[in-house]
C-alpha cells in the first residue's frame, strides 16, 4: 500500500474522490435532480461532506499508526484542505441561497439561532489553519506555535458536530449526528491514547 500511495497516481485520485460529491452536484442541479427544495439540497449536501471531510482527515493519523501505511502523511493538508473545500461551499450556499446574499439578514439569524453561531465558530477556525497550512507559513511562525494553532481542528470537529445535531434536533432527526460523533470520538480516544502511550515511555 505504501508504495502505491507513493505512486504518481495516488494524488490524483484522491482529487477525483474528493471532488466526486461537488461534481455530483453540478450534475445533478444542471439535470434538475435535487429534489422538491434545491437550495436546501445544496446546503445540506455540501455541509454533508464538510463534515464527512474532516472526519477523513482526522483519521489520517490514527489510520497510518495503526496500519504502518506511513505514506498516507502526505495526503493529510490536501484533505483537510478539501474538508475546508467543502466548509466555503456550505457557507457559500448558505448565505446565498438561504439569506440571498444579505450580510443584515445573515448577522439576524446568526444572533437568533445558536446553531448558526456555532457553525461559524468551526468555519473561522478552519479558515485560519487553511490560511495557514503552506509550508512557508509553518517555517515562519515556527513548529510549536504552528502545531499549537492546528490542534484547533479538533475543537473545530466538536463545534461542527454541535452545529450538525442542534440543526437536526429541530427536525427530531439526530441518528446520523450520533455516528458522526462515535467516529470524532474514536479518533480523539486514539489521539489520548497515543499521547498517554508516549509520556508512559519517557
Amino acid at each position: 500500500m505504501n508504495t502505491w500511495l507513493l505512486s504518481r497516481w495516488a494524488k490524483p485520485v484522491v482529487w477525483l474522490l474528493a471532488l466526486a460529491p461537488v461534481i455530483w452536484l453540478v450534475v445533478a442541479t444542471v439535470t434538475d435532480n435535487l429534489g422538491a427544495n434545491p437550495a436546501e439540497a445544496l446546503i445540506r449536501s455540501t455541509g454533508d461532506w464538510a463534515l464527512r471531510g474532516l472526519c477523513i482527515a482526522l483519521a489520517v493519523t490514527p489510520l497510518r499508526q495503526l496500519s504502518g501505511w506511513n505514506a498516507l502523511a502526505r495526503f493529510r493538508r490536501l484533505l483537510g484542505l478539501f474538508a475546508f473545500f467543502y466548509v466555503l461551499l456550505h457557507a457559500i450556499s448558505f448565505f446565498g441561497l438561504d439569506m440571498g446574499w444579505s450580510l443584515a439578514a445573515t448577522w439576524d439569524d446568526i444572533a437568533q439561532r445558536p446553531f448558526i453561531l456555532v457553525g461559524v465558530l468551526a468555519a473561522v477556525i478552519l479558515l485560519s489553519l487553511a490560511l495557514t497550512s503552506p509550508r512557508w507559513v509553518l517555517r515562519a511562525m515556527g513548529g510549536k506555535r504552528w502545531q499549537r494553532l492546528h490542534q484547533g481542528v479538533h475543537l473545530a470537529a466538536w463545534l461542527a458536530l454541535l452545529h450538525f445535531y442542534w440543526m437536526r434536533d429541530a427536525k427530531n432527526n439526530t441518528a446520523e449526528v450520533w455516528i458522526y460523533a462515535a467516529i470524532v470520538l474514536l479518533l480523539q480516544g486514539w489521539r489520548v491514547y497515543q499521547r498517554l502511550a508516549l509520556s508512559r515511555r519517557l
